[in-house]
């Protein structure tokens, strides 16, 4: 299957588990947020605590299992799991706005991920961060069809292991606003727009290299 057709799968499997994801926290919401969703957490119990971490985990991994079967080589997977990951986590959010009308505003807090502890953010910003991992999948896969081998250089790691670290720490700081039902501290939009231009950086060094 030609890259485009593979491409265009990807996103197919992606907007539609994004569609199930979305229609999960529907409920969770209708469960304990029935008068609308909005931080500082509630406490839920025990078992549904324990289900959504298997829940969280075993999306990981389907992402995953899809770029393994899509890309021929550990790029190529990685590549996909970039773009399938990018286009879930954006249509998660357009799901739960065409459902239940939120977020209001890309500005709206949310409860991003569990683990290995709480992230909490502005919905702007993994929306931001998904995007550019989907260029950053097309970029790979692009360069590895042009050159048949795709070896990012010493300064494309240090940069994206830095726009990385940035970025989920903007996201995991504030442990004290989920675990203790607190509100969160202002979001360090400078780490994220850091780590965007680290990210961006990356991907041009890749692009020019041979």
């Amino acid at each position: 299957m030609k890259p485009l057709n593979k491409i265009l799968w990807v996103v197919v499997f992606a907007v539609s588990f994004a569609a199930v994801e979305s229609a999960v926290v529907v409920y969770l919401r209708a469960l304990y947020y029935p008068e609308g969703f909005s931080l500082p957490l509630k406490i839920v119990s025990r078992n549904h605590f324990w289900v959504e971490l298997v829940r969280e985990l075993a999306t990981m991994v389907m992402l995953a299992s899809v770029a393994v079967l899509t890309g021929t080589n550990r790029w190529q997977r990685f590549a996909y799991f970039l773009i399938t990951f990018g286009v879930w986590d954006i249509f998660f959010y357009l799901w739960l706005k065409i459902m239940v009308n939120w977020p209001s505003s890309i500005l709206d807090w949310d409860i991003l991920f569990l683990l290995p502890v709480p992230w909490i953010g502005p919905v702007i910003a993994p929306v931001f961060v998904s995007f550019f991992m989907i260029l950053g999948g097309l970029a790979i896969i692009r360069k590895d069809e042009q050159t048949g081998v795709f070896r990012p250089g010493g300064w494309a790691w240090l940069l994206s292991g830095a726009a990385s670290a940035l970025i989920l720490y903007s996201f995991m700081r504030d442990t004290e606003a989920p675990l203790g039902s607190q509100q969160p501290k202002p979001y360090g939009y400078e780490l994220l727009v850091a780590g965007v231009a680290l990210y961006c950086g990356s991907l041009y060094l890749v692009s020019r290299r041979e």
